[in-house]
């Protein structure tokens, strides 16, 4: 998966779902490598956008309180979660910390879009596993890794949640539940 890519657009469907927003809050986890150039593509995708992006990095779950509570002081509008295990792990507790606090989110995941957040947009699982599987059936039969060409997924899906719209109030464009892959009602 290219993250960068993929934040861009998590960052561009947070905005058309909240058009009037200005500041949107980025959750990641410090530790992870992949989230410098990540970040990097949000701040971007944030300055074409029009919204200020505030960084919001948490170690472990004990830090998500508080980074909530940093949103709130921050007056956040919305926030995007960059996706590893550590998000994916405690989305059940983001899930309910973005309601509580009235927070519409977007995800790199649909698990956390199960778990109660409000949407996310993220490559197809499925594919994904699919294309591995070939790669491992390729190599099993003797090619050799380095001859395999890198892949990028191709099929992303966008997951929306109107439970949790309708919790945060929040009602979204009928233009981006039309492109939908999924929606939770």
């Amino acid at each position: 998966m290219l993250l960068t890519d993929m934040v861009a657009k998590q960052l561009e469907v947070l905005k058309e779902a909240l058009p009037t927003a200005k500041r949107f809050g980025v959750l990641y986890a410090s530790a992870a490598p992949s989230h410098v150039p990540a970040l990097a593509a949000a701040e971007s995708a944030a300055r074409q956008l029009g919204v200020e992006l505030e960084r919001l990095p948490v170690q472990a779950q004990s830090d998500l309180e508080r980074a909530f509570a940093d949103m709130a002081l921050r007056r956040i509008d919305g926030f995007m979660v960059l996706a590893t295990p550590l998000t994916l792990n405690g989305r059940n507790l983001i899930s309910n910390l973005a309601i509580k606090h009235g927070l519409p989110s977007v995800f790199g995941a649909k698990d956390n879009v199960l778990a109660g957040g409000l949407m996310s947009y993220a490559p197809d699982a499925h594919a994904l596993t699919r294309r591995a599987a070939s790669y491992i059936d390729k190599i099993l039969k003797g090619v050799s890794p380095a001859n395999l060409p890198v892949e990028q997924a191709t099929t992303y899906e966008l997951w929306i949640n109107l439970r949790t719209a309708k919790a945060l109030d929040l009602t979204i464009p009928p233009t981006l539940l039309a492109r939908a892959d999924e929606v939770i009602e």
